[in-house]
Parts: structure tokens; sequence; C-alpha cells
């Protein structure tokens, strides 16, 4: 299995008028081809530089990202990118908004249209073509969302806790229907979350990072059949993974929730 995508020594650190702040420190982590990696952590462990930072959207102090091989700088069309909030354009229909990155392309409208039926299908969202964002719920909402830079056939989808918005039901719906989505097209996607329940759920691997600054504490792999839905949630394998993150992120965690400095 090849190497799809690598960060070395990763560093980053933010200075400002009380002094510098380091938030991630010597990150090195690898995501193969057609891989679901997971990096989980504390809220204020850098996660989301991280992720900042391999789509292009913050520049690194020191080290390198690499794709396929090859450094990159700034963002790229081969790295799509979801977010919680779901940056839908709200004047467009469900489809224009898929079809919208491809319009940029340059692709003909009859191309658009066979790619937005397709990522439609996948997402489960036929019957809404035509309706705008606000008459669609959340997780509708982040269905789009996915559709439209799935649409663009990246080589890495890069997903910054896309479902923490979500009510709990929804949240896992959705993670069912990414995981579906993952199986039926092979995309390799990089996922950040705080919630370890849906790390587990989701990951082949799981990257744990650690609190100011943030660095990779652990890697884990997950070993659960790739088929996993709710009822994985119960599931004794499910239960010993998610006990071994707990315990190794214990004392961050208390300290992100009272506030306190590690």
């Amino acid at each position: 299995m090849s190497v799809r995508l690598e960060t070395k020594n990763l560093n980053k650190v933010f200075h400002g008028a009380k002094g510098d702040v380091t938030a991630i420190s010597d990150v090195n982590l690898t995501v193969n081809e057609s891989e679901f990696v997971m990096i989980v952590g504390t809220s204020g462990c850098g996660k989301t530089t991280l992720l900042n930072i391999i789509g292009g959207l913050e520049r690194q102090s020191s080290g390198e990202v690499l794709l396929d091989g090859k450094s990159v700088d700034g963002p790229g069309p081969e790295r799509g990118m979801v977010f919680q909030g779901y940056s839908l354009f709200p004047w467009l229909t469900v489809r224009k908004n898929i079809e919208f990155g491809l319009k940029m392309k340059g692709m003909s409208a009859s191309e658009r249209a066979a790619a937005a039926d397709k990522y439609i299908s996948l997402v489960g969202l036929e019957g809404f073509e035509d309706a705008l964002p606000k008459e669609l719920s959340g997780g509708m909402k982040q269905r789009v969302a996915i559709a439209r830079t799935l649409a663009n056939e990246p080589e890495i989808l890069l997903m910054d806790e896309p479902f923490g918005a979500l009510d709990a039901q929804t949240r896992v719906v959705m993670q069912e229907l990414l995981s579906n989505i993952k199986r039926k097209t092979n995309t390799t996607i990089l996922f950040i979350t705080h919630d370890i329940d849906e790390a587990v759920l989701l990951g082949d691997r799981i990257y744990v990072m650690s609190r100011h600054p943030g660095t990779i504490k652990d890697v884990i792999k997950v070993n659960l059949p790739e088929e996993r839905t709710h009822e994985s949630l119960v599931t004794p394998e499910f239960l010993e993974t998610k006990k071994r993150i707990m315990d190794m992120l214990w004392a961050d965690s208390t300290d992100a929730a009272l506030g306190r400095d590690s």
C-alpha cells in the first residue's frame, strides 16, 4: 500500500504580544492510499492547525508536507476539505452547489450534471436536487458539502470535525454514511475529531495527540470489521479500543475541561 500523505517534523509557532506559543511540535504521520486515518485529541491540542497546514491554508514554521512523495506548499485541488461549517452557497440549489467546482474547472454542462447525479445518489439526497440550503437539515447540508468535495475527485479528503455541530443521533447516521461512502469510493481520508467514539467507529488507524504543544502521543490500529454501524459502538473490541484512548487522554481531557494549561 503506497503512502498518499506524509508529514515530516511539522512545527507551528504562533508569535503574539504575550510571547510565542507552540501549537504543534514535530508531528510525523502518514496516510496510506485508500486509508481512513483519524486524529483525535482534546480541544486546544492543535488538530485544526495541523489540518490547515496539510490543506495549505496555513504555513508551518518548519517541517514538510508530502503528497504522493512531492512537497506541497499552499492549497490545491488534490486536497479536498470539509469543515464543520457547511460553507454552501445559500443562493444555489443542492445540484448547483455540487456542480460549482466542476464549472470552475470548465467541465461541460452534461458532464457536470452526470457528476452531480452520481454524488447526489452517493450521499442519499435524491429528490432534493433543487432544494436550497435553507430548506435542508444540518445533516443534509453536510451531505451536500461532502458530495461537492468528492465531485472534484481529490486525492485525499481532509475533514475538520465535520459532524461536530450535529445532534447525537444525526451524527451517528452521518458517520455510518461516511463509512459507506469510504467503502464504495476507496477515498483516502484524514479526519480530525475530539470524539473518541467517532474516531474508533470510522478509523483504520488513529493518531492520538497530546496538548500544549500538540504532539503525536500514540498510533492505534483499529481491529474492527471494515463495515461498521451504530451496533459496533457496544462490541467488546470497540470498547477496548475506546478505553485505551480514554486512558491515554484522561489528564488532557481534565485539563481542557477545566481550562487549565498542561
